[in-house]
């Protein structure tokens, strides 16, 4: 149950209300705007809440128990408010939200009705429409470590601990053509073997896509010739001169960190854990059933 403030139950009491929403987004590199759908902009905390925006939300749904609270914003793609550039390029994904009931005649009057994150954005022509997700969306998240056979650490983070900035692993490059704007060839890339940065990280350093990152797909090498295909779409043409850096990638199999990155000793998996072939298997003459580890059967 929401306590709210002396004014604002005042306002509602009397049967005569002043009241419009207010959304406020913070995204995770810190930059704040503010939205409402008042016809002129608000200002509190710092934040001023700009009117004319077009935004409008669905009925905000609320449950017990641990169910995710939702709600959906809708709302045009305008320069002065969310461009369709700023969407597609992830710079809301999971941008912080905080939603106000306000009293617009006295902005002082006014309650959070919902705090949480953006979730899905879709775009159609030249709308958008946002997820909006309860802090219950946190809750079906993964945390801490996981029992699989495959390594649950980040390549270069501090549990991996490979340098991914040692130049066997990095690699920098020049669009020399552009397939599509998810496939393009390079150039300098010539001194590493096919597939080598296949699930790896390419970051656009200069081009209409800088300063984005996106996971590499497939990985050739014709010659001195790179050609790369991305797991997604830039949200801006690939062109000639473009340059980019791009990491090598990791299966986060036993196999490819002993023979690719030499770091077995540090791999965040258990290659020894059976898998369900194993499990659902029946014994066969000539297999071995000491009930041993089966470490030594793993290279």
């Amino acid at each position: 149950m929401k306590t709210l403030p002396a004014g604002l139950d005042a306002a509602l009491a009397s049967g005569v209300t002043t009241l419009c929403h207010c959304w406020k987004l913070t995204r995770s590199d810190g930059a704040v705007r503010g939205f409402t759908d008042h016809d002129r902009d608000l200002a509190f905390d710092g934040v001023t809440f700009e009117a004319g925006s077009g935004f409008a939300a669905s009925p905000y749904t609320a449950t017990l128990g641990l169910s995710v609270d939702t709600m959906d914003a809708r709302g045009p793609l305008a320069e002065e408010a969310l461009t369709e550039a700023d969407l597609a390029r992830g710079l809301w994904d999971n941008a912080q939200l905080v939603v106000y009931r306000v009293d617009w005649g006295d902005v002082a009057n006014r309650v959070v009705v919902v705090a949480g994150v953006v979730g899905e954005v879709m775009r159609q022509g030249a709308e958008f429409t946002a997820e909006l997700r309860g802090l219950q969306h946190a809750l079906n998240q993964d945390y801490g470590r996981t029992y699989s056979a495959t390594c649950n650490a980040d390549l270069g983070d501090a549990r991996c601990t490979i340098d991914i900035d040692l130049p066997q692993f990095k690699g920098a490059g020049t669009v020399t053509s552009a397939l599509s704007r998810r496939v393009l060839r390079a150039s300098g890339l010539g001194a590493f073997e096919s597939g080598w940065f296949q699930r790896g990280l390419l970051t656009w350093a200069t081009g209409a896509n800088a300063p984005m990152r996106i996971e590499v797909k497939v990985h050739t090498l014709a010659g001195a010739t790179a050609t790369i295909e991305l797991f997604e779409e830039m949200p801006a043409d690939i062109e000639s001169g473009d340059t980019f850096t791009v990491t090598a990638g990791c299966d986060k199999t036993f196999q490819t960190c002993k023979a690719k990155f030499d770091n077995a000793l540090n791999f965040r998996g258990f290659p020894q854990m059976p898998g369900n072939d194993w499990v659902t298997s029946l014994p066969k003459r000539g297999d071995i059933h000491d009930g041993g580890s089966l470490a030594g059967l793993i290279d």
